[in-house]
């Protein structure tokens, strides 16, 4: 598909020696890379999980607590 985006000139010139590296289009390595971003560092799609209809999001390491909502609520004024 086609689309005009907006990148900056350091990506776009690392995602050409990329793919005049790997021989390939800068098309079908920003696809790559921006795949892998969104599926956590694999070209894999990510398959969801859900529990009760609700989708289970993947750990960060970090565990929320109300006490955290409640601090971030009164940082962001909500």
């Amino acid at each position: 598909m086609r689309t005009t985006l907006d990148i900056e000139e350091d990506v776009l010139l690392a995602v050409k020696e990329l793919a005049r590296h790997e021989k390939t289009t800068a098309g079908k390595v920003i696809s790559r890379l921006a795949r892998q971003g969104l599926n956590g560092g694999t070209d894999k799609p990510r398959k969801m999980e859900y529990r009760n209809g609700i989708p289970i999001l993947p750990s960060r390491g970090r565990i929320i607590t109300n006490e955290l909502i409640d601090r971030i609520r009164e940082e962001e004024g909500i």
